[in-house]
C-alpha cells in the first residue's frame, strides 16, 4: 500500500467529504476519488460509502482508520525525529581507546570542560566497525576498524619504573636482564601495552613474573613506589610518577611503541569527532612536553 494513498483515505474519512479533502491537501478531486478506488481494489474490500453530499465509513474503513489515527502521527513525527539524532549525532564522538586510555580520559574530560554538550561513546574493542575516533597502538589489529581519514602516530618511550629505595633507585639506566627475578606489576586488561612488554622481556631472555595487578596506573606507581616490585611505564600516557618511583632507560634494547590517533571515514560524520581529534592531538603532545 502507497502512503499516499492512505493519507488520501484519512483525510477523506475526517472530514466526511470528498471536495473538502481535496481542498485540504490540494489535489484534484477526480485524482483523490481514483486513489481510493485503487486502494480499495487492493484490499479487496469497500472503505467508504456516499449518502447525498457526504461519504460514511464502511466497517473496513473504520478499521483501517483505527489503525491511521495511531500510525500516521508516528509517521509525521519521523522526520522532527530523525532531525534531532542528526543533531545528537553532530556532537556525539564514538572513541575507541585501545591505548593510553589514562590521558585519553584526561583529554576527554578537559574537552567537556570546554563542550558541555559534547557526548563520548567509549569503546575498547578491536573488533569493532563503528567508530569516530581512535587511539591504537603498533601491536592493535586494526583490519576491523573504519577507514582512517587521517590519523598521525606518536612514538612513545618505555622506562622500567623502580622504587627509589631499590638498589636500581640511583641508576641512570638499566639492562632488564638484571631484573629478570624481580616481581612486575602490571597494569590489569592492558593486554596490547603488556605484549609489547613481554615481547621486551623475552628478548632479554626470560618471562616476567607478575607479583601484583592493578586497573588504576596510580595503583600500580604506588605499589612501585613501596617497594612492592618493578614494572613498565610508557613514557607519557600514564601521567608522571611520584617521588618515590624512579623511571630508568632500558640500555640492552630500544624499548617503545606507536600510538597512532585517527579519525575515521563515517557515513554521516560527527563534527565534535573532528573537533575531538585536533583537541587530543594537541592535548598528546602538550602531555608530551611536560614529561
Amino acid at each position: 500500500m502507497e502512503l499516499a494513498k492512505l493519507r488520501y483515505f484519512y483525510e477523506i474519512a475526517k472530514l466526511g467529504h470528498v471536495t473538502k479533502a481535496a481542498e485540504e491537501i490540494h489535489i484534484a478531486q477526480p485524482a483523490l476519488t481514483k486513489a481510493v478506488k485503487l486502494l480499495e481494489e487492493e484490499l479487496g474490500a469497500p472503505l467508504l460509502y456516499k449518502k447525498g453530499r457526504n461519504v460514511y465509513l464502511t466497517e473496513f474503513g473504520e478499521y483501517l482508520k483505527g489503525k491511521l489515527d495511531g500510525l500516521l502521527p508516528l509517521l509525521d513525527r519521523i522526520p522532527e525525529e530523525i532531525e534531532a539524532l542528526k543533531r545528537e549525532r553532530r556532537r556525539t564522538v564514538k572513541l575507541n581507546v585501545l591505548a593510553a586510555s589514562t590521558v585519553v580520559t584526561d583529554a576527554v574530560v578537559a574537552y567537556k570542560k570546554r563542550n558541555p554538550d559534547a557526548e563520548f561513546q567509549l569503546i575498547q574493542n578491536e573488533a569493532e566497525t563503528d567508530c569516530d575516533v581512535s587511539v591504537t597502538t603498533n601491536t592493535a589489529t586494526l583490519s576491523a576498524l573504519p577507514p582512517f581519514e587521517k590519523s598521525v602516530t606518536m612514538e612513545e618511550k618505555i622506562y622500567l619504573a623502580v622504587p627509589k629505595s631499590s638498589c636500581y633507585g640511583a641508576r641512570e639506566e638499566i639492562r632488564l636482564e638484571e631484573v629478570k627475578n624481580e616481581g612486575f606489576v602490571n597494569l590489569a586488561g592492558s593486554r596490547l601495552f603488556r605484549a609489547v612488554c613481554d615481547t621486551f622481556c623475552a628478548s632479554a631472555g626470560f618471562k616476567p613474573h607478575t607479583s601484583f595487578e592493578s586497573d588504576s596506573p596510580v595503583a600500580v606507581r604506588n605499589i612501585i613506589g613501596a617497594s612492592a616490585g618493578v614494572g613498565f611505564w610508557p613514557e607519557f600516557s600514564w601521567g608522571v610518577v611520584s617521588g618515590d618511583v624512579a623511571l630508568l632507560p632500558i640500555k640492552d634494547q630500544v624499548c617503545k611503541r606507536e600510538l597512532r590517533v585517527g579519525l575515521h571515514e563515517s557515513s554521516f560524520p560527527s563534527e565534535t569527532a573532528a573537533d575531538f581529534y585536533e583537541f587530543l592531538l594537541r592535548f598528546l603532545k602538550k602531555r608530551r612536553k611536560k614529561t
